[in-house]
């Protein structure tokens, strides 16, 4: 399968074998048909290929016709076979001196010998040939297009047999040629079948119809993905979208849109993005902020996000949004030695039946890849190669930036690009922390060492020193407090379990632990009165505070085994310890006082 350039022209699909130069190639049976049932004119016909000359041919030609030719999007010749899958041919454009159009040589995986035949499948894909007739209406009314093509299949080579089918988006139509007296059944048209047809022959298809579906088209896209070698790729789109259908004419009425069903048909609510089946962390929002309406669904080949804007999309209305997500990089990048080749997809599945206009592709690779090459599907326009600088680099990473124009489904295919890499600057980053915090330790260290006072200041050496103390008066406070919160917690799950052994643990984990705090807490008293520190007094009550909060505890936890045993009754219970926990509060108040004192 081959695919056009961002230049490329609009082919009705015309095959000849052997290339027009070759006498005697003619198309036997020509079966086209025409889908206009999206906003997207794609167009594939099966040609039965004869060689009537007296030579083999091994390529042959396919016409373009220039009222078409720049709306092409996608172009695609393959050879049918009988069993085997379809064989994609090679396409090259040429030029035919003295016919309008554009034309393109399909080579054959190998010659048509004379008096042979072939069957040959050509597609193409055109964006922006269906006009919005009116091209403004109202909320209430139903979109109307119009498509204009050619009855007959454009081609360098007779023809001896045609048919052609249509299928519109729905049952209604307005008005449509009427060559070779066709016949309609609902959503089809059936033109033909004409018999011998001449080389180049046009005649104008009209068909004027209801066509409601999203005409959304992406206007433009930059598409940044930022490769790691820590293992991971992220990858972010921003997106311009608009509605190119039938401008809305009036005002919006958001009561008659919920209302009824059918009001704003042609309007786009919401569409589907698919991701690939191992994206994480996914986001969509725009400048205003995060959007939540959005709906995310995993599936096992794919992530489905479900994009919802902000308000639906009419005629001529706009939305700019952002969608991000992580992959791991296992899955798309292989190396070999120093040899790496990452290979992922130019453009993803936005939403069904996609248009893109405009395409930007920003490639970041690790610093310190060299030796890059791309290798693409299909056409692309290179810009020069930019750098990008990000958390510890030092000369740049290297971005390779693609560019290309009118892009449809047919173009979501793999971009292959090698690049030489040596695994010894993985360690760059992590030595230049390493380097970073060296320096900052060893800076700090020198600093605190040094003395910048022209004499010393004795007071000065007191007051760091009761601070230093008082900080850690405030530390084993605190933790002692926290004692008694899982001392608690203990007896709360006592009541429930009734295990005894566990609330002697804990009352013996807290006297202990209470023990030891109390002790350095005494130590740390001490110091204060030898620094001659009035400090010390509110410690020393502070110690007394948390001596009767102690007893508190000791009692909460002495009624919680007398409720178990059934030694106290409940209510009584209860009012009791709504007492002691009173007695807590206002004991803890008090030591949080003397703390904001210290």
């Amino acid at each position: 399968m081959w695919n056009t350039a961002a230049a490329s022209f609009l082919l009705i699909s015309c095959f000849v074998c052997a290339s027009v130069r070759a006498e005697g190639l003619v198309n036997e049976d020509v079966k086209r048909t025409v889908d206009l049932s999206t906003h997207l004119a794609k167009i594939s016909a099966e040609i039965q290929l004869a060689n009537h000359g007296h030579a083999s041919a091994q390529t042959f030609t396919l016409a373009l016709e220039p009222e078409l030719a720049p709306h092409i999007a996608f172009i695609g010749a393959s050879v049918k076979g009988e069993e085997e899958e379809d064989e994609a041919l090679e396409l090259k454009e040429i030029n035919i001196r003295g016919q309008s159009g554009k034309f393109f040589e399909a080579r054959l995986p190998s010659p048509l010998a004379a008096g042979g035949k072939l069957r040959v499948k050509v597609e193409t894909v055109f964006s922006h040939v269906l006009e919005p007739f009116p091209t403004h209406i109202t909320q209430a009314e139903r979109q109307l297009v119009v498509f204009q093509g050619n009855h007959y299949l454009y081609s360098p080579y007779p023809t001896r047999s045609q048919t052609t089918r249509v299928r519109l988006a729905s049952k209604n139509a307005e008005s449509y040629t009427k060559l070779g007296n066709p016949t309609k059944s609902d959503e089809v048209i059936e033109y033909g079948p004409f018999k011998d047809v001449a080389p180049f022959s046009q005649d104008t298809m009209k068909i004027h119809y209801e066509n409601n579906t999203p005409f959304l088209t992406i206007s433009s896209i930059t598409r940044t993905i930022e490769l790691s070698h820590w293992g991971n790729i992220a990858v972010e789109e921003t997106i311009d979208l608009r509605h190119t259908g039938a401008y809305l004419k009036g005002p919006f009425s958001r009561y008659d849109y919920q209302r009824q069903s059918d009001s704003g048909i042609s309007s786009v609510k919401s569409f589907k993005t698919i991701l690939p089946a191992s994206a994480q962390d996914v986001y969509y929002r725009d400048e205003i902020g995060n959007i939540s309406t959005s709906h995310l669904q995993v599936l096992e080949d794919s992530v489905e996000v479900e994009i919802r804007p902000r308000f639906p999309l009419f005629g001529g209305w706009k939305s700019h949004y952002m969608i991000g997500y992580n992959l791991p990089s296992y899955e798309y990048l292989y190396n070999l030695g120093d040899q790496y080749a990452l290979k992922m997809r130019l453009v993803d599945h936005v939403y069904d039946d996609q248009v893109i206009d405009q395409l930007t592709v920003k490639l970041i690779l690790p610093e310190g890849a060299r030796n890059i090459d791309m290798d693409t599907p299909y056409f692309i326009n290179r810009s020069p190669d930019e750098l990008h600088y990000t958390y510890l680099d030092t000369f740049g990473r290297p971005v390779l930036v693609a560019t290309k124009n009118n892009i449809v489904e047919q173009h979501i295919q793999d971009v292959v690009v090698h690049y030489t890499f040596n695994k010894i600057l993985m360690l760059q980053e992590p030595l230049l922390v390493v380097g970073a915090f060296y320096i900052l330790f060893f800076t700090v260290i020198i600093y605190v060492r040094l003395d910048f006072s022209i004499t010393k200041d004795p007071a000065a050496e007191v007051r760091m020193k009761v601070a230093s103390i008082t900080e850690q008066v405030l530390t084993l406070v605190n933790k002692r407090l926290g004692l008694y919160r899982h001392m608690d917690e203990i007896v709360n799950r006592y009541k429930q379990s009734r295990d005894t052994g566990a609330l002697n643990s804990g009352r013996k984990s807290l006297e202990a632990d209470h023990r030891t705090l109390t002790n350095d807490i005494t130590v740390l008293q001490t110091r204060l009165k030898a620094e001659g520190s009035d400090l010390a007094e509110k410690v020393a009550e502070i110690q007394k505070q948390d001596a009767q909060l102690k007893e508190l505890v000791c009692r909460s936890c002495q009624e919680a085994e007398r409720l178990v045993a059934g030694k106290v009754k409940k209510e009584a219970y209860i009012d009791l310890d709504k007492t002691l926990s009173s007695k807590r509060k206002d004991l803890v108040s008090r030591i949080d006082s003397l703390l904001d004192a210290l």
